[in-house]
């Protein structure tokens, strides 16, 4: 009863396994950044076993606008989150714009997007049946939010970026009586990466890390995956660490631009090896790159 009546906060947003994978979704300077359409759908089934426990999917997809200049990039993603009686969805627009810096890429990005909370009543078994604390059917709101980003890409060595998502700090209210109200504070995010090349050079180690705070918690992610780049095929495997909350395994392959991958997330803070995170995603990468060299490359038969 005690806790009934305090403000309880947390960060808003899920937290993904294969940060590495999600680079426009958690900075939208990022979009349209390679010459590729670039699609992905990941589904994160948190803390299986537990009752109510957090089930997340999100769909992104980014690609440069060619016809306007490969300085300019879109992208839109959908996020459903369920946890508990809570229900979250997220739809998205982004627009990045890119620079040559200093032999690398500097890129700026803006993306509004629309919140819909939803909250299950009738889920809740309360020792007081009509308490009005809680609502009592489904209730449901919307609201606006907007996120911003910065980055910096040197070549395909390393890059470096920050973000701040729900940057209006927007509060949702529940209900046709608008009685009840979730707020969500600003987060900032930074991202950073590095791809160390071997003597063998179909070999490639991959970092990557990010930081998100809404300056009350914080979430620290790194991971590191060892690539291999055949001639039919791509193979990755790798770690993922999070201080104080968990250790996880990435595993994966890519054949025709579709990359397939899997990682099991286990938590370090008393929760059983047996009720970590399993996590799927899916992708697909196709080359729009319409200005390559001898693309349109023409040869008379007079001088074949």
């Amino acid at each position: 009863m005690l806790f009934v009546t305090l403000s309880m906060r947390a960060q808003f947003d899920a937290a993904f396994t294969n940060t590495w994978a999600l680079q426009s979704y958690y900075n939208p300077a990022a979009a349209g950044l390679d010459s590729k359409l670039n699609v992905i759908g990941m589904v994160s089934l948190q803390m299986v076993g537990y009752e109510g426990a957090p089930k997340t999917m999100v769909i992104n997809a980014d690609m440069p606008l060619f016809f306007v200049g490969p300085k300019h990039g879109v992208g839109a993603a959908f996020l459903n989150d369920a946890i508990g009686a809570f229900s979250n969805k997220k739809i998205q627009l982004q627009y990045a714009y890119h620079q040559k810096f200093l032999g690398g890429r500097a890129s700026i990005g803006i993306r509004p997007a629309l919140l819909m909370v939803g909250f299950n009543g009738s889920k809740l078994e309360l020792r007081e049946p009509n308490d009005p604390a809680f609502a009592q059917n489904d209730v449901k709101g919307n609201a606006f939010d907007l996120d911003v980003g910065l980055r910096y890409t040197y070549k395909k060595l390393w890059y470096a970026g920050v973000s701040a998502t729900h940057l209006l700090g927007p509060s949702v209210k529940l209900g046709d009586d608008k009685l009840h109200e979730v707020t969500i504070d600003p987060t900032i995010m930074v991202q950073g990466g590095y791809n160390l090349a071997f003597r063998q050079p179909r070999y490639k180690l991959a970092l990557d890390a990010m930081v998100r705070s809404d300056l009350q918690f914080w979430r620290g992610d790194i991971d590191a995956r060892l690539l291999y780049d055949g001639e039919k095929h791509k193979l990755y495997g790798g770690i993922m660490y999070s201080p104080t909350i968990s250790v996880g395994l990435l595993l994966g392959f890519d054949f025709h631009g579709i990359n397939i991958g899997y990682s099991y997330e286990v938590y370090t803070g008393g929760v059983g090896a047996l009720n970590g995170t399993h996590e799927v995603l899916i992708g697909y990468q196709h080359d729009l790159d319409v200005y390559k060299k001898g693309k349109n490359l023409h040869k008379s038969v007079r001088i074949l």
